[in-house]
């Protein structure tokens, strides 16, 4: 991942990684300029990033799953996730966890696997192995250093003799070793006997079996083959002329070993797979001859006779004259080892480009930019020198490396995991253990569930109250229903708070819509929160239901359109029968997140202001154009709101404002209010306090001024797809306006 970000970097992107642990790798990324932040393992801690700042995510490995505890919660499910998957750990513990009964756990896997938009994988063996995860969301990149990093790790270690102790090898033993697809398909037996009859020529360059002198030997990978195959190989090989034991299997775990040892690599299978396989690349690198049939994905990586062999896929018997080229006097021929040298040249860098490139375009397709980002480079326009190799200068020096791309060696090392609990469904257990993140949901759902059976108890209380007196008079009928609304209102809204909140000449409403925005709302009597959406709402906080005050909040559509906006209409209207203060503020969750909210001086200064009206009638803002991200330039006001609306903010207000007034002014845009540009500064962020007289008259204008901006592009954005506002086709278009 560091060669590709390293690449996109240098195609315009601009990047940070989030890491769990501050590894080897850590001081790669800031040496190429990227910098880092470690996250706690704790998910309720994680949850404190606005994964919102992000146009995309890459995540890496199987062990980033704690970051999608926030990515699966509003509002961050609209941020794009490519996932990398290069582990095959989870994928040998899928049927373990079928058969314990461990659903909760694999449908926690369902559920993240199905988040991401796209499941990378480097090569076509994986998916196969993820099927019951596959949402159709996955992709195959294939090229990757993970097979140049187990040879290296390999030759560290270099412990060659127990290995061939492991394989009833001999010091001295000349081993084959035959490799093929990880694809089980018919053909296999016989492909794996012609190459055996293939090889039985070389025989007679090694003495009896008895003999003290080399002898040949054949070690074939195997993966799930039965009983009988292994029988029938085994006597095909006596029929050629093998003494017992000279040829026997290899389980694939054994696959770095076997390679290690080899003298030469014979490739076996004719199954035309869609790309190189990662067993041939480990072979090169570690400098071993790879002798291959002439298939589509073979040829093209291998030149026959510079850095490898080829063999007619058709005439599987050529496969003995290619041998005996390479195989003289019982050892490898100066031409065997001088073509595994060039081979392992080469095999480092093998399909370095096509995985970078291949990044590159994914990233173009499902990344969509604002408008006031520069466009990165296309896939196309990379420079060639850029793509062609992985940086491995980048690693030279590291400590402990061959360490960083070990996978998750069985399913305890994933139960040991935060998030990963080893719980079953057993329904007659007395008291199963319940992991803190299912604890936590069921608490949630048990709290909501008492409200919403509080609520049902009271009004049949009050209907029983009814039903026993039909004749009552209207005044003992009107009596009721108000103590029932006042009950309900308790119920709902009214707690300690609220009740602190009442002396106070200000309160601060944080709109904000899902459970992924909780971290950043505030507790105190001064902050009051208020949901765009009746799902997501805080159990047991007295925060406002925005949609039901403004039923138009439950479309989606305009609920992603207004944004901020739908809670100051929601608070609006009728709001005297919830907002009892003089003032009135509002501050986005996002500025909290960014660690630029107001603090705790700040509250005091303003409440004191405002309590001997210091400034009058006055606006207090706290988040500053000039200081915005998005205005690199310091822009004036409408250079900026143009640069992040497409370039075409001026000319939506004005047809807006042609529509509120009734007048043409022919697509004049010094028609527009000019907005001072005298050294001072505009509020943006939606981050302000204000009298609520002036909030009133400020949400009159606003109504109107956004109904006019609705009627002008709902039509041709429902019908085409396309705004005025994005350079890219979208379902909702939003007016980003500096208040």
């Amino acid at each position: 991942m560091i060669s590709v970000a390293s690449v996109l970097e240098a195609m315009g992107y601009e990047m940070k990684v989030f890491s769990f642990g501050d590894g080897p790798c850590s001081s790669i990324w800031r040496t190429i300029g990227i910098p880092v932040e470690i996250l706690p393992v704790d998910t309720k801690l994680l949850t404190s990033i606005d994964w919102l700042d992000y146009d995309g995510m890459l995540v890496n490995s199987i062990e980033a799953r704690p970051v999608f505890s926030s990515l699966l919660q509003e509002p961050f499910k609209s941020v794009p996730v490519i996932w990398t998957v290069q582990e095959t750990s989870l994928a040998h513990c899928i049927r373990e966890y079928k058969s314990s009964g461990m659903t909760q756990i694999l449908g926690g896997w369902q559920e993240v696997f199905s988040r991401a938009n796209v499941i990378v994988f480097p090569n076509y063996i994986l998916p196969v192995m993820y099927a019951a995860f596959d949402s159709g969301n996955y992709f195959v990149i294939p090229g990757s250093p993970a097979p140049a990093f187990q040879a290296d790790r390999f030759i560290v270690k270099n412990y060659d003799k127990y290995v061939r102790i492991s394989l009833s090898l001999g010091p001295r033993d000349f081993v084959i070793a035959m490799v093929g697809s990880q694809f089980s398909y018919d053909g296999l037996l016989m492909e794996e006997a012609l190459v055996l009859q293939a090889v039985g020529p070389l025989l007679q360059q090694y003495p009896s079996e008895n003999s003290t002198q080399t002898e040949l030997k054949v070690r074939i990978l195997t993966g799930n083959q039965t009983d009988k195959h292994r029988i029938a190989l085994e006597a095909i090989a006596l029929n050629v002329g093998f003494s017992r034991g000279a040829v026997e299997h290899v389980a694939v775990e054994d696959t770095d070993n076997l390679l290690a040892i080899a003298n030469l690599v014979i490739y076996c299978s004719c199954f035309d797979e869609q790309s190189f396989p990662n067993v041939l690349v480990e072979a090169m690198i570690l400098e071993k001859l790879v002798i291959a049939p002439d298939l589509g994905m073979i040829t093209k990586y291998i030149d026959d006779g510079i850095n490898g062999l080829l063999f007619p896929r058709k005439n599987i018997a050529m496969l003995s004259q290619v041998l005996l080229q390479v195989v003289s006097n019982g050892e490898l021929s100066d031409l065997g080892k001088n073509i595994a040298s060039v081979g392992k040249a080469r095999a480092k860098d093998l399909m370095a480009s096509e995985a970078i490139e291949g990044y590159a375009v994914l990233l173009e397709n499902v990344i969509k930019f604002p408008s006031e980002t520069l466009t990165p480079l296309t896939a196309g326009e990379i420079p060639l020198p850029l793509k062609q190799e992985w940086k491995w200068h980048l690693f030279e020096g590291v400590e402990h490396l061959y360490n960083v791309n070990e996978s998750l060696a069985d399913c305890k090392m994933l139960q040991k995991m935060d998030w990963h609990r080893n719980r079953k469904d057993d329904p007659h257990s007395i008291t199963p253990k319940i992991d803190e993140t299912f604890s936590a949901i069921a608490w949630r759902e048990e709290r909501a569930n008492g409200i919403m059976s509080a609520k049902m108890k009271l009004e049949e209380e009050y209907l029983k109250e009814r039903s026993d007196q039909p004749h009552g008079t209207w005044e003992e009928v009107y009596r009721n229903v108000k103590r029932v609304d006042r009950m309900k209102n308790e119920l709902h809204e009214r707690d300690e708070k609220e009740l602190e909140r009442t002396g106070q000449p200000l309160c601060i409403y944080e709109p904000f819509y899902g459970e992924g925005t909780w971290p950043f709302l505030h507790q105190s009597s001064l902050y009051r929160g208020i949901g765009l959406s009746s799902k997501g709402r805080r159990f047991g906080a007295d925060d406002i239901d925005a949609s039901s005050r403004l039923p138009l909040l439950n479309s989606g559509y305009y609920r992603d359109i207004l944004g901020e906006f739908g809670a100051f209409f929601a608070l609006a209207n009728r709001i005297d029968r919830i907002h009892k203060n003089s003032w009135i503020g509002f501050q986005s969750w996002r500025v909290t997140a960014r660690k630029a909210n107001l603090s705790k001086n700040a509250e005091s200064a303003m409440l004191e202001a405002i309590q001997t009206q210091k400034h009058g009638d006055a606006f207090y803002f706290w988040v500053r154009m000039d200081q915005d991200p998005r205005n690199h330039a310091n822009q004036d006001f409408w250079s900026l709101c143009d640069a992040i609306n497409a370039g075409n903010c001026r000319l939506a207000v004005l047809e807006a404002f042609q529509r509120m007034y009734g007048f043409q002014l022919d697509g004049d845009l010094s028609s527009l209010p000019r907005m001072p540009n005298d050294g001072d500064t505009w509020s943006v962020m939606q981050s302000w306090v204000l009298p609520t007289r002036s909030f009133l008259e400020f949400v009159m204008f606003s109504r109107m001024f956004v109904d006019a901006l609705d009627a002008q592009m709902y039509d041709k954005h429902h019908q085409t797809g396309h705004c005025i506002l994005s350079l890219h086709r979208t379902s909702t278009a939003t007016l980003v306006f500096s208040s």
